[in-house]
């Protein structure tokens, strides 16, 4: 169940445990939200924040946001409740803290299943340690309900040992690594989120470089940054024209019987195409999500 096409330049961490960032969720103009089980969530709040969860998802009222759920990792006392609990929701998906493991995944796969989740919810996995970096291809091809990957920088970079500069290069490697399996296996990719929230050009190089990388969207932590990522990651105007243009120069070359079609002086192949529809289609998804 490779990822469905959508937008996803902009996917907002909310605490669970946070009734008020729960409603607030509903109006933000982000394309997806992760509501968090984990990481934003103290130990003694779990079960509230289950519970509010899946409260505000029975309510409704989230429009076209793709809804994921960060759960606790199965390891941990609140794993196995997380995951039949969001199993029985409309959420989009569940997402996996620290996957290393193909069996991590289809184990989650077997709960879901075995507790009813709808056809359509994706399983999607944190890629944030060094063991899943080097198991990303196995993880992709896990199972069928795989929607996609959530990298996940901060902790990456505590595990390397390395330091988090502002090019990241010293986690290239590991970036580059999950692209690959993500694209080998028709998968969403998320990138980190960066951290200083006081550093604005900071973030806007750090969107640049993953959009140059070739990630769908960024992870987000503050509201305050969804629209720069949405500009980031959107196709720039000039690329919706040219990408129309080349579908028009095709389908007249097509009805013409001509077997080779040139735009500007440019050979146009198949693959050209089919990019450009892909393109255009995302576009038109934009439009209307931030039309919503």
């Amino acid at each position: 169940m490779a990822a469905a096409p959508r937008p996803r330049r902009s996917v907002l961490y909310m605490p669970g445990s946070n009734a008020r960032a729960l409603e607030k969720g509903r109006s933000l103009p982000a394309d997806g939200l992760i509501l968090d089980l984990e990481d934003a969530v103290a130990p003694d709040a779990k079960d509230v924040a289950r519970d509010q969860i899946v409260a505000a998802l029975a309510e409704g009222g989230y429009g076209k946001r793709e809804i994921q759920i960060r759960t606790n990792g199965l390891n941990t006392p609140w794993g196995y409740a997380d995951i039949v609990a969001a199993s029985k929701t409309a959420a989009d998906a569940i997402l996996l803290p620290k996957v290393e493991s193909a069996d991590t995944v289809r184990q989650v796969a077997n709960i879901m299943e075995a507790e009813g989740a709808h056809e359509g919810m994706t399983i999607w996995c944190m890629m944030e340690t060094p063991l899943a970096m080097l198991n990303a291809k196995e993880i992709a091809g896990a199972h069928p309900r795989l929607g996609g990957f959530v990298m996940g920088t901060s902790d990456l970079a505590k595990d390397l040992n390395c330091a988090h500069t502002p090019d990241r290069l010293p986690m290239i490697t590991s970036l580059g690594l999950c692209l690959l399996a993500a694209r080998a296996y028709g998968l969403a990719i998320l990138d980190g989120v960066h951290l200083d929230l006081s550093d604005d050009d900071g973030f806007d190089a750090s969107c640049r470089q993953g959009r140059e990388l070739g990630f769908d969207g960024k992870t987000l932590i503050h509201p305050k940054t969804i629209a720069s990522a949405n500009a980031a990651f959107a196709p720039a105007e000039s690329e919706i024209a040219w990408a129309r243009k080349i579908i028009a120069a095709h389908e007249e070359a097509a009805a013409e019987g001509k077997g080779v079609v040139v735009v500007d002086g440019k050979l146009i192949e198949n693959l050209h195409v089919v990019s450009a529809k892909k393109l255009v289609v995302m576009a038109d998804l934009i439009a209307e999500m931030d039309a919503a």
